[in-house]
């Protein structure tokens, strides 16, 4: 799933949520009680579980992808020691130039976050398991997948 993510082959959306979930943010629908006037459907909110420096700065979660401060900040979130895990786990070398554009960038940013979170937790990196229904690559790799927020 790591690869089709650099692969630009699942939406920012279906990025942002795998990183949401482990962050501690909840979807509306399931905070019943937490719900705040206003809040849109589809909208994932900050929980107890949420680290501090998130919940303060991003009470609403952010999207990953398309936000440059939300991005830095989970670049800066990856411990020093798990910083390579992209290269060492998958041997990923990089885009190469044609290829970089901010969205693609920060999907390598998240699939990092997501190996360095299976890292503190002392899970090992499955080599199979269940995949969501893969999109075809975006035919403009700036624009992304249809639904997919601009990027900023």
């Amino acid at each position: 799933m790591l690869q089709a993510v650099l692969d630009d082959r699942l939406s920012d959306r279906f990025v942002c949520e795998l990183i949401w979930w482990r962050l501690g943010y909840r979807p509306v629908a399931a905070l019943a009680d937490a719900i705040s006037p206003g809040s849109a459907p589809g909208t994932w909110l900050a929980t107890p579980a949420t680290p501090a420096a998130w919940a303060e700065r991003f009470p609403i979660a952010p999207e990953l992808v398309a936000e440059r401060p939300a991005n830095v900040q989970l670049t800066r979130s990856i411990p020093a020691p798990f910083k390579q895990l992209l290269k060492e786990q998958l041997g990923f070398g990089g885009y190469r130039i044609g290829e970089l554009y901010p969205r693609r960038t920060r999907r390598a940013v998240a699939v990092n976050w997501l190996l360095a979170h299976l890292a503190g937790q002392g899970e090992p990196l499955a080599e199979t398991g269940p995949l969501p229904p893969l999109l075809e690559a975006p035919a403009d790799p700036v624009a992304g997948h249809p639904g997919d927020r601009p990027v900023g």
